[in-house]
């Protein structure tokens, strides 16, 4: 019998679903023992769920193929099976916000790639590398829900993961204002270019709720607990950020160019040496999926680059380059990141086996 903790993946047909799959393959810590997803693919095997459907680049893994999907709906049956679930379904907010409270009732921990409790003030929205520290507000959150091992995590949009690292790593110099553009990937709308052939040399300058997700989720993960309200209080110094997002024919990675001001005089060198030298508790700890090094900096003048720098420290990685003086704010870069790994299903999962190492993930 396995020691490893039981795990399930809510929404498992979907892209991200797809990727908790590869991802969660021979975890060291992980064991798969539950799919769930649609009534309409209840029953069936993994296999016969998917289809024609497989959206990765990477073969369906043998593990998965034969095993049935169960209803996501039927939630007391799913949660018998497992010690925590990740969620990765595709319902509206209100019907997300719903099952995933309903899943943590049965004393299963949520960690979610969804976006629906990312502004429930109780519920932790966390780059490891950054702001562990809210993972503080699970007793408060607990005590809300009337569970004793069962809550929410979320892990924050995929937009902002190309650019609040390099925030969070010149916190010092206190980031004052923030323009920013992001070029996001096609599969950040759980497509590839079979999906959407109108993407092939095209690019669409709107995505839904996206620049509201890039200009406010940061100022959550900067943000600090308050034990007396029991919540996460965002954070409300000089940081303002203003976002323009943008679909291109990209099918991995989500590239930002920035541009900011501080309230201190950085030199490049000093933010140079912050990038580089950036260390975390995520590291520390020896998490599985945690980069040896979180954030690059590449000196040359066209990186990074998708085709060359998306796969970073295995796609957990962020590039940062083009750090350069600018005529109107102190200073520009350019940042990547990759949105399915480090900025979807990669970072959920970091977010769990940081939830493990520090002892809110355990066997039922």
């Amino acid at each position: 019998m396995s020691d490893k903790l039981k795990v399930g993946i809510l929404g498992a047909t979907g892209m991200v679903g797809q990727r908790f799959v590869t991802l969660l393959e021979n975890h060291p810590w992980f064991e798969v023992t539950t799919l769930a997803a649609s009534a309409h693919s209840a029953g069936k095997t993994y296999e016969e769920a998917i289809g024609g459907r497989w959206k990765l680049d990477v073969p369906m893994p043998d593990y998965v193929k034969g095993m049935t999907v169960h209803n996501v709906a039927d939630v007391a049956e799913v949660a018998a099976g497992v010690d925590f679930v990740f969620s990765a379904v595709n319902m509206s907010k209100d019907e997300i916000r719903a099952i995933e409270e309903e899943y943590a009732k049965t004393e299963t921990p949520v960690v979610s790639n969804n976006s629906a409790h990312r502004w429930t003030p109780d519920v932790p929205m966390v780059v490891p590398e950054i702001n562990p520290q809210h993972f503080d507000v699970i007793e408060h959150q607990r005590k809300r829900l009337g569970t004793t091992r069962g809550f929410i995590a979320v892990k924050p949009n995929c937009s902002i993961q190309a650019y609040t690292p390099a925030l969070a790593a010149w916190k010092e110099f206190e980031p004052r204002e923030v323009v920013v553009s992001t070029y996001q990937a096609i599969s950040g709308a759980g497509k590839n270019f079979q999906d959407w052939p109108e993407m092939v040399g095209n690019i669409i300058p709107f995505i839904s709720g996206e620049e509201e997700k890039s200009e406010k989720e940061p100022l959550k993960v900067f943000g600090h607990v308050d034990a007396d309200k029991g919540e996460i209080v965002p954070f409300d110094g000089g940081l303002k950020i203003t976002s323009q997002c943008i679909r291109v024919p990209v099918l991995n990675g989500h590239t930002a160019t920035v541009f900011v001001n501080f309230a201190k005089n950085p030199t490049k060198e000093e933010l140079v040496d912050r990038l580089v030298n950036y260390t975390s508790r995520a590291a520390e700890l020896g998490l599985p999926h945690a980069p040896k090094q979180f954030i690059q900096y590449l000196q040359e003048d066209n990186r990074p680059q998708v085709a060359l720098d998306v796969d970073y420290e295995g796609g957990m990685g962020v590039s940062i380059g083009r750090l350069r003086e600018d005529s109107i704010f102190d200073w520009k870069f350019v940042g990547l990141a990759h949105n399915t790994l480090r900025g979807a299903a990669g970072g959920a999962l970091e977010c769990a086996e940081m939830l493990k190492a520090l002892g809110y993930i355990t066997a039922k």
